[in-house]
């Protein structure tokens, strides 16, 4: 049986993610083990992570270092094992080599890229909150039957602008382009709320349970 590990570090919706999660453990028909934890220990013998995200990059940034060797137990399950990971939200920004919003904060220079105010028309309110149409990118195996028309949860002042435009795999209009969601290799990021976005969501979620990179 593997082991899905969702972090809990004081800065995500653990509760939603969670119960999304289990319904697509069980969907997946895999047998799979959803533990939530902040152990270093456990997430390093995860056979996938789930890094969840809410508020300002800098904050998330120093509660996860505020947890004695949790970034470097990430570290060596992506680098050194290769394990997939799922980013959501900040959980997503954090992958990018940096963070601009209150003033420059160093990511974890997973996926190259910055995370920008996001480009909008002056017209439309800040932060994007709510329903927007994906607009799909890239064919990757954690978006099988995802198709651009379909909708997924927003809320959100920021976003990752790719250094690699290969890096890219979903985007939305909302005055501009706005990342959506991340990936490569191991990794996979989505700045929209899989855990809120309904059947698109739960369909993501399962795909990563499936994924094997």
């Amino acid at each position: 049986m593997q082991t899905v590990a969702l972090i809990d570090y004081g800065a995500g919706n653990i509760p939603s993610a969670q119960r999304a999660l289990e319904v697509a453990v069980e969907r997946s028909g895999l047998s799979c083990g959803l533990i939530v934890t902040d152990s270093p220990e456990k997430i390093a013998a995860a056979d996938r992570v789930v890094i969840p995200g809410v508020g300002h990059f800098k904050d998330c940034r120093e509660a996860m270092f505020g947890v004695s060797g949790l970034v470097e137990a990430l570290e060596d399950s992506i680098h050194k094992k290769g394990r997939p990971v799922l980013g959501i939200c900040v959980g997503m920004q954090l992958m990018a080599d940096l963070g601009l919003e209150d003033g420059e904060t160093p990511g974890f220079g997973w996926i190259p890229g910055k995370v920008e105010h996001i480009p909008t028309d002056p017209g439309l309110p800040i932060p994007h909150m709510g329903w927007n149409e994906l607009v799909v990118r890239t064919a990757h195996p954690v978006l099988e039957g995802i198709q651009t028309g379909n909708h997924a949860y927003f809320v959100h002042s920021f976003h990752m602008h790719c250094a690699n435009p290969s890096d890219l795999q979903v985007e939305v209009d909302y005055g501009g382009h706005i990342t959506a969601a991340i990936g490569r290799d191991n990794v996979f990021g989505t700045q929209f709320h899989p855990e809120l976005s309904q059947e698109t969501g739960l369909r993501l979620l399962t795909n990563w349970i499936k994924w094997n990179p």
